[in-house]
């Protein structure tokens, strides 16, 4: 699934790459700690959080995930969305919350870090 397709879907808000949007997402790991996503590094994959401290963005950068997804309608600071820009990731944001973010995700297609 296209993170443009995510962004239509949860009627995200692109905060920082929009020209990355065409980017294709399979999985998907849905987390407000950071230690479950450092375990768990996949390329492609879509770190969901409600986190929105600079350590989000650094954490997606070790586990080697280029878009995070934030939830619950929080927005990070413009330092943390600076640092995104700065190493070319995507960051969306959505009123939605992380539930039914991950359930629409999975409905169409995402799959879960095992």
């Amino acid at each position: 699934m296209k993170l443009s397709e995510i962004k239509d879907l949860l009627k995200c808000e692109v905060l920082a790459g929009a020209d990355a949007l065409e980017t294709d997402i399979d999985t998907a790991v849905a987390s407000d700690a950071m230690s479950v996503v450092l375990a768990s590094p996949y390329p492609r994959a879509l770190l969901i959080t409600g986190l929105t401290n600079i350590q989000s963005v650094r954490t997606a950068q070790i586990s080697f995930i280029s878009s995070i997804l934030y939830v619950r309608g929080t927005r990070p600071n413009d330092t943390t969305v600076q640092l995104a820009r700065d190493n070319k990731m995507v960051l969306l944001a959505t009123d939605t919350g992380m539930f039914n973010s991950c359930g629409l995700l999975h409905n169409r297609g995402i799959k879960g870090v095992i």
